[in-house]
């Protein structure tokens, strides 16, 4: 029987190798030149994004591989990182928040945050599917590589995808003693604290433990209350125990808790409320003037078990269960003034357990996996909607139930040595719960958030509903490759997001909300290439995509006095996305390489029906709306000079990121659209020769550009003129010391 864990060399080779065509800017960096010149000659590029070890360039999927360790070398905070290295990504965070991802891939993402809604990328760690956004912008530590799938995702992982998945790979313990330690000091007292340590108990089991501690001042000031705004106090662990007590016989079991008690992200006021004073605009776009306060804690926590079993030379059976929960406390200031004009105190609580089982079987020419999943989750939360210069609170409460089933398969046969054919389908069922309370209360906000002199009025929603939802989606792949380093691919993949209740739903502005709203589905087709050329001095992936887009639910969220905010979720309609992604990477020598990676969408609403003016029959606007977080444009390019010194390796690598213009939500908003920038970025890094020592330092934002991330459109008087602006981090600077034991 095959063993099926790697050796420790033969991962570290695997992690290294995975740059050579993805979009790393850096991987002269990630090893000494003369490694990283016989990594390239090596062609052996390994990822796992069919649930299985294969070479990058067999895989007839669009994907982008970025190591761990380049992401740390380049100065990268999180993993919203990757949208600068990767074509057609938005990965950001969220607005008022400094843990919540929004994620888009190819027009593809979730519009809304809030508690019940499915996202459009799915985030996985170390194949654990994360349900909720809260908690999910990962700081770089204990990480392999991440692995980034554009496209529907569904014949391959445990819960359907309809826009693409990133998966956060961790390190494999291995059987040997390590231990490392990464100190970082930086611009605003940043202070990054990292240490790792890996034990093995005899020749069977091995323990693991992470630990993380991240802090940084504020890059403004709440100017109300003194502060700090958009500071960071992140603490983060990561335990683990790997059981191999055969070679075809492997047990992990994991565990992981993230503390983020950063202050909240309040934004800042772009336009005035007439002439007054307290809501003019501040000096700087990192300060705020909010009232509301300064408190913000979320915490999210995770269990796994895994387990591998060499059924025979060609049969594994896997078996992956794991638990997640997370709750979040936080207040945002829509009006950013002293006065409760519009504030959102909000609380969310979310868990969810999983369990999947999976058969891999790899011949000689059929290989695949078929894999059965069950997901059972609970995402609730409640938020005050304060209008204070109404005097007026709506408590907005309730909780999601969902329950998943699903069966799925994927198999790849090699009709010839050159031609693959690969098919997979996938049957879901989804069962959703939903329960929606709304109620207006005269007063500074309601009972539930400490106002108990609050005077109860309207109930606007109060209902309880179910809706099942369920969807076969098959994708299918035709391979031809002409020799080892060239790959020629077509394929089709149907993507699909189950209905839901809106949480936000106003029963009386639009009664139907207690019926819910439906699923979308994407048809998705794709041409690319990936190759690898000039003796292994060049490599390429490029695909092109078209992709129609049907029933996305899109929230839309207008002031409706006296009853605060109304939100309803429309199924917008069609759209049609087209585009295409360049990657490219040259290596002419052991000294020097660069890379250039550009992506392209064309995303356009054929039908976009929504109500108008108050009107009870829909109407379609789709040539008044556009695709929200997606740029036409997105591009990267870089190059890294190394050299030895010192008995060492230093590297050099300079990189600029570029994004067209965009559009925060579907409706233009030209005080809160950002216009197109370029982000330029550089990093100086020395590794000793045998590896056990670096010292580095990294720049981001070189030219201190200023850039929207996020916003909130609430216009008017009464609401403060809410216009409001989220912005990304200033130029900075990191000097980082780690050592290797």
């Amino acid at each position: 029987m095959k063993r099926l864990i790697p050796s420790v060399r033969t991962i570290l080779t695997a992690s290294a190798a995975l740059s050579a065509l993805a979009s790393v800017p850096a991987l002269a960096q990630d090893a000494p030149a003369g490694e990283t010149a016989e990594t390239q000659d090596s062609g052996e590029i390994v990822v796992t994004a069919r649930r299985r070890e294969e070479s990058l360039i067999d895989v007839p999927i669009s994907m982008s591989v970025v190591t761990g360790d380049s992401l740390v070398k380049s100065g990268a905070a999180d993993i919203t990182a990757l949208q600068d290295k990767t074509p057609n990504l938005t990965l950001q965070i969220a607005r008022g928040s400094n843990s919540t991802l929004i994620a888009f891939s190819r027009g593809v993402g979730q519009q809304d945050p809030l508690w019940g809604f499915e996202p459009g990328v799915a985030l996985y760690i170390d194949d654990v599917y994360v349900a909720r956004p809260q908690g999910a912008v990962l700081d770089i530590f204990d990480v392999e590589r991440v692995e980034v799938l554009r496209g529907p995702q569904g014949t391959l992982y445990g819960r359907n995808t309809i826009g693409g998945a990133v998966k956060y790979v961790t390190r494999r313990l291995g059987d040997d003693f390590k231990a490392s330690f990464r100190g970082s000091y930086g611009s605003y007292n940043q202070i990054d604290l990292v240490g790792q340590v890996v034990v093995p108990v005899g020749d069977t089991l091995s323990l693991g433990a992470a630990v993380a501690q991240y802090w940084r001042d504020g890059f403004g000031t709440n100017l109300t209350t003194g502060a700090e705004h958009y500071n960071k106090d992140v603490f983060a662990t990561r335990l683990s125990a790997e059981f191999t007590p055969t070679d075809n016989i492997f047990v992990r079991v994991a565990g992981d808790r993230v503390l983020d008690r950063s202050n909240p992200r309040h934004g800042t006021r772009l336009l005035p409320n007439g002439t007054d004073p307290i809501y003019a605009p501040t000096a700087s776009v990192y300060d705020t003037r909010a009232g509301i306060g300064d408190d913000n804690r979320v915490e999210t926590r995770g269990l796994s078990v895994t387990g591998e079993i060499g059924l025979s030379d060609e049969l594994t059976f896997k078996t992956i269960t794991a638990w997640r929960d997370g709750s979040t406390d936080t207040v945002i200031d829509f009006d950013n003034t002293i006065l409760p004009t519009l504030d959102i105190p909000a609380e969310y609580s979310d868990r969810q357990f999983t369990q999947e089982l999976q058969l891999l079987y790899e011949g000689d020419r059929l290989q695949g996996v078929f894999g059965l999943y069950y997901l059972n989750g609970r995402a609730s939360g409640a938020f005050d909607t304060v209008v204070g210069l109404a005097n007026l609170t709506t408590l907005t409460a309730g909780e999601v139930f969902t329950k998943s089933y699903a069966a799925f398969g994927d198999f790849s046969f090699d009709v010839t040595d050159q031609f693959k054919i690969s098919a997979g389908l996938r049957y879901t069922r989804d069962e959703k719960t939903g329960t929606v309370f709304r109620r207006n209360y005269t007063g500074i906000r309601s009972p539930r958030f400490g106002n108990a002199a609050a005077i109860p009025g309207l109930i606007r929603s109060d209902y309880t509903n179910s809706r099942d939802f369920e969807k076969l989606t098959p994708r299918i792949s035709l391979s031809y490759q002409p020799n080892a380093d060239l790959n020629l691919y077509a394929s089709y993949g149907k993507g699909y997001k189950s209905g839901g209740f809106d949480m936000r739903g106003d029963a009386i502005l639009t009664p139907t909300t207690v019926n819910g709203y439906a699923p979308e589905t994407i048809d998705s087709y794709e041409l690319g290439m990936k190759g690898a050329f000039l003796d292994r001095t060049l490599f390429v992936n490029v695909a092109g995509f078209f992709s129609n887009y049907k029933d996305q639910q899109v929230t839309i969220q207008v002031p409706a006095l006296p009853s605060g905010i109304a939100s309803f979720v429309d199924n917008a309609g069609k759209g049609e996305i087209y585009g295409f992604e360049l990657e490219t990477r040259m290596v002419p020598s052991r000294h020097f390489q660069a890379s250039v990676v550009v992506g392209y969408t064309n995303a356009d609403y054929k039908e976009f029906f929504t109500f108008i003016g108050g009107g009870t029959t829909p109407v379609d606007v789709s040539n008044a709306r556009d695709f929200q977080n997606t740029p036409e444009w997105t591009a990267n390019a870089s190059f890294t000079w190394s050299n030895d010194v010192a008995g060492g390796v230093l590297a050099f690598t300079p990189a600029v990121s570029l994004r067209s213009d965009t559009q925060m939500f579907e409706l233009a908003t030209p005080a809160l659209d950002q216009d197109g920038y370029a982000l330029v970025d550089a990093s100086l890094n020395w590794t000793s020769g045998d590896g056990r020592y670096r010292l580095g330092v990294a720049a981001r934002n070189l030219t201190d550009a200023r850039y929207r991330v996020g916003g909130y459109n609430f216009p008017g008087a009464l609401t403060g003129n809410s216009v409001i602006g989220y912005y990304g981090p200033p130029r900075t600077f990191t000097g980082t010391f780690e050592i290797k034991f």
